[in-house]
């Protein structure tokens, strides 16, 4: 029998994108508030990312092009092309400038549940060094290596942390099998979603595709790597709800929180394990999210550069800059943010019915167009997708 990790890859790092500090955050948030009720968002959430990132990378795959040079050459009209490219440009490579420095920060976290806050300054600087290390210097499949090895390492610890809390076994099935809705959980829930359903996501999934495979006999190897690295992410996610169940919901204010609550409760161990999750976290984050917006930028002017090239690179490495500086002067470009959470929620819908058009497009996907159940599926994910994209401009405005 073949190994089914043998040709993991793209959706790893996928995996590695979506369980940031934003994550690390938003399920910290609904097990202290929920305990295990809300569980079954989190198993919908990754069934709507598994079928929305093999779609992307199926497109990426059968076309080997970016998947907003897809978009953009499958329209005839020259004035939508310029519009998608721009918005999709205003979402992704904006929204990932803006949002780096708390990516960096959760790495800073991690670093100081594990070593104190006395060398605090120095942080930024070895979270920026390393990441701008691994995106300057190394090669795709060095850095393939790198973040699966960190998924797996952030994996182990929430894993862990969450066994030492030793939640209901009655519990945790009622929290997956039943759809509740507690009172005031409806934001709780949606951020749960939108915090697995990335749409940059979708980019670099399509992207990452071409420099692991190339033929459509690929297609099973990539579906298979799509539906485990993401449940491993969906795991993941929900032992950091188990986690922070163990501890009142007014004492976690923020994520360090849980680290330092759970220490006296379960020993120094479960306080090392939370910082060695919030790390790894924090750097794939902090990796994949520059990663993402030079392939966008790639895509989106038709670039035609490796992943090697040095144009690509610099790219990645300025909107990791960006983020840095954000950081080191204690500056919150509130008013970037803010753009960058509209242009987010206007543009994930968008993204998802651009999918299914794209899924159902023989002229580019031959034979290998989505099925009847898929685009029933897609069809939920768009309701879906539109709730979190009036929850987004609502809470913005």
């Amino acid at each position: 029998m073949q190994n089914p990790f043998k040709k993991m890859g793209p959706a790893t790092l996928v995996a590695a994108a979506f369980i940031g500090p934003g994550t690390v955050t938003a399920c910290m948030k609904a097990g202290a508030g929920f305990g295990t009720s809300l569980l079954w968002a989190l198993l919908l959430s990754g069934g709507m990312t598994i079928l929305l990132q093999e779609t992307a990378a199926r497109i990426g795959l059968i076309s080997q092009e970016g998947l907003a040079s897809v978009m953009r050459n499958a329209i005839e009209k020259k004035w939508l092309k310029i519009l998608l490219s721009w918005g999709i440009l205003a979402a992704i490579l904006g929204g990932n400038t803006a949002y780096e420095a708390g990516n960096i920060n959760g790495a800073i976290l991690g670093l100081e549940a594990l070593f104190g806050s006395d060398s605090l300054m120095v942080y930024p600087l070895v979270v920026g060094g390393l990441a701008a290390t691994l995106l300057g210097f190394s090669s795709y499949k060095t850095l393939e290596k790198l973040l699966i090895g960190l998924v797996i390492l952030l994996s182990a610890s929430f894993l862990i942390t969450a066994v030492l809390v030793g939640p209901s076994i009655v519990e945790l099935i009622k929290g997956v099998v039943l759809v509740q809705f507690p009172k005031d959980s409806l934001f709780t829930i949606m951020a749960l979603i939108g915090t697995t359903v990335v749409p940059y996501n979708l980019f670099l999934h399509a992207a990452l595709v071409k420099e692991k495979w190339q033929q459509p006999s690929d297609l099973k190897a990539l579906r298979t790597d799509t539906k485990i690295a993401v449940s491993i992410g969906v795991l993941v996610s929900i032992a950091i709800v188990i986690t922070a169940t163990a501890l009142p919901k007014d004492s976690l204010k923020s994520v360090l929180d849980l680290a330092e609550g759970l220490a006296p409760l379960y020993g120094s161990f479960a306080k090392i394990a939370i910082g060695i999750g919030l790390l790894s976290a924090g750097i794939t984050s902090a990796v994949t999210a520059p990663l993402a917006a030079a392939y966008v930028v790639n895509s989106c002017f038709d670039m035609g550069l490796k992943a090697s090239h040095w144009t690509f690179k610099a790219i990645s490495l300025g909107v990791l800059s960006l983020g840095m500086c954000s950081l080191l002067l204690n500056y919150t470009p509130i008013s970037v943010i803010i753009f960058a959470q509209i242009a987010n929620g206007i543009i994930l819908p968008v993204l998802v019915g651009l999918l299914f058009w794209l899924g159902n497009n023989q002229a580019v996907l031959g034979t290998h167009t989505n099925n009847k159940t898929k685009n029933i599926l897609f069809g939920i994910i768009f309701i879906i997708s539109l709730g979190l994209s009036i929850k987004t401009l609502v809470s913005v405005f």
